[in-house]
């Protein structure tokens, strides 16, 4: 199956907003990134118009075309709006452009679009429609078979000009291949779904094909004029009331009325049963054709572009009227709108009410119906999520609150006291134990300055320098404890967060140990000052013995010698 749109997932992220900005909710969010839901687009562009990280990815037939271009005979149909993308007020310079590329030939889609007025035209004299809405848009064709079927009888059974055009040309060359060239992406699956256009072409695909080929539209405006355009109304088309404007004279009895942009369409198509005699020009695009999602962005947009092609379809209505071309005759412009459906499951009532009770949603009241997460309202929501296009976690305010409720816990039973400040160091959340270990006895103390309770000047040093402190010893006097304090900056400046951790019972551990540990050296040294003591008159009173007993040993050997002698 042909991708026609999807996202770049390394640029898209937890975003929403092409989900809030989709008229049909046709994006689903898998693991953080958007995803489009192919049974449920409509093709209208809108999500890569609004995406801030352009991520957009609008599937290209470049390769496909440039081979069919290599075989020959293509035939271009160029969308009237090129006119404003490319600036160019010579469709001559345009051809020329084209057959620089390979093209056989390039046709304006207008001679198709004047084809459709006319059938536009004989409906209505016809009288058979209450309401009347154009089918030149395949977006708001698409919206109406998707999701407004009570609109098909309203909606024209006319070809696009597109498809008649296409049919036109190969009424005239049978063996022709014809590739489309517009600013819209639903032409892409409307062609692929003909039969009879070979390939399509966005603005931004053909620009890119010029720049490659090193061809400048404005080099070959310069040249020698290569003829004048057909006067043809139906050049109005892309832009606002454009349809309209092609009629040389409106059917009495209607209402003639442009509806532009999805959000406007969808309003229209909701209440379109009660509305009666209205001819509804309608377009998903805001300003029409012009500004389609793979037109090129000038300057001053849609207001420059409305004039361009004023001024060009006005120099083309002067040179005169030109007769129904001989291809158009006895050919079948009939379109039958035939309903479609999506791929979603609808979930039971009981379903959704266990989805909604998920995110806290157990009464009406708890419908914020916020937007946040990109669906208009909760129950949308609760039914994405049952379809596996949403998750529970796009819940803003669910997430919101659930993060607040885990912080409030993680602060709140933290064995650690914590303390936040503002950057006036007043108190904005502070837990029991830093209250216990401040001696703080006031049960709401939040707003009031930390310096009622503590000294701030570590705080005041750690915010004026932007420096945070790490495990600093503080002895608190008022509760007899001491702490390591630990403060961070916020990387704005715009207040601090304190840590506190108790190390009481270890610090009065580690002063009974110095104490033991003084009391022991104490002791020792009275110890060896005694046995010094003892040491030396043990040594005293082996002096004085052993004098005596050399004196006994002495008159004793004297007392043997003299015996000896006798």
């Amino acid at each position: 199956m042909i991708r026609y749109l999807d996202f770049k997932d390394a640029r898209c992220k937890d975003c929403y907003k092409c989900l809030r900005e989709c008229p049909v909710k046709a994006i689903k969010v898998v693991d953080h990134h958007a995803k489009i839901i192919e049974s449920r687009c409509i093709l209208c562009g809108r999500c890569t118009k609004v995406c801030p990280q352009n991520a957009k990815s609008v599937h290209t037939e470049r390769d496909e075309v440039e081979k069919l271009l290599r075989s020959g005979g293509v035939i271009a149909s160029v969308a009237p709006s090129f006119v404003s993308s490319f600036d160019v007020q010579d469709f001559s310079v345009m051809k020329l452009a084209l057959g620089r590329l390979g093209f056989a030939d390039a046709e304006e889609t207008s001679i198709g679009a004047r084809e459709v007025t006319a059938q536009y035209k004989k409906l209505l004299e016809g009288g058979e429609f209450k309401n009347f809405i154009t089918s030149c848009c395949p977006a708001v064709n698409t919206m109406i078979e998707l999701y407004y079927p009570k609109a098909l009888q309203y909606l024209a059974p006319v070809d696009s000009p597109m498809i008649a055009h296409a049919k036109m040309i190969r009424k005239k060359n049978p063996k022709a291949k014809i590739v489309f060239i517009g600013p819209c992406i639903a032409k892409k699956r409307e062609a692929h779904e003909s039969g009879v256009v070979d390939g399509v072409l966005t603005f931004e695909d053909l620009a890119a094909m010029f720049a490659q080929k090193g061809i400048v539209l404005s080099e070959i405006a310069h040249l020698p004029s290569h003829g004048k355009g057909i006067a043809n109304r139906a050049k109005y088309y892309p832009i606002s009331r454009g349809i309209i404007k092609s009629f040389d004279n409106y059917v009495d009895g209607y209402e003639f009325v442009a509806v532009d942009g999805a959000a406007k369409c969808k309003e229209v198509l909701e209440n379109i049963e009660s509305l009666s005699g209205m001819f509804i020009e309608m377009n998903s695009c805001d300003s029409a054709c012009v500004n389609g999602p793979c037109s090129l962005a000038l300057k001053a947009g849609a207001l420059k572009a409305n004039a361009d092609i004023r001024k060009y379809v006005s120099k083309d209505l002067e040179t005169g009227g030109s007769a129904v071309p001989e291809e158009a005759q006895d050919l079948d412009f009939t379109c039958i709108h035939a309903r479609k459906r999506t791929e979603d499951f609808v979930p039971t009532d009981r379903q959704i009410t266990e989805i909604l009770a998920k995110t806290g949603k157990m009464k009406p009241e708890d419908m914020l119906n916020c937007g946040a997460c990109g669906y208009d309202t909760c129950l949308e929501k609760a039914w994405a999520v049952a379809n596996g296009y949403a998750n529970i976690e796009m819940c803003v305010p669910y997430m919101r609150e659930r993060a607040e409720s885990m912080s409030y816990e993680i602060i709140q039973t933290s064995p650690n006291g914590i303390v936040l400040l503002d950057s006036d160091l007043n108190i904005v959340e502070i837990n029991g134990k830093a209250k216990e270990l401040l001696g703080i006895k006031e049960h709401d103390i939040k707003g009031k300055g930390i310096f009622h309770y503590f000294n701030p000047t570590d705080f005041v040093l750690a915010q004026q320098d932007k420096q945070n402190l790490y495990n600093k010893k503080v002895y608190l006097e008022k509760t007899g404890s001491y702490i390591e304090l630990t403060i961070i900056v916020f990387r704005d400046g715009k207040g601090t967060y304190a840590v506190m951790k108790d190390i009481t019972q270890e610090t009065k551990s580690e002063e009974q140990l110095d104490k033991v540990k003084m009391e022991t050296l104490a002791t020792t040294d009275e110890v060896i000052k005694k046995q010094m003591r003892v040491a030396q008159e043990i040594a005293s009173l082996l002096g004085e013995t052993t004098a005596e007993t050399k004196v006994a040993l002495l008159k004793l050997k004297k007392t043997l010698q003299d015996d000896d002698k006798e």
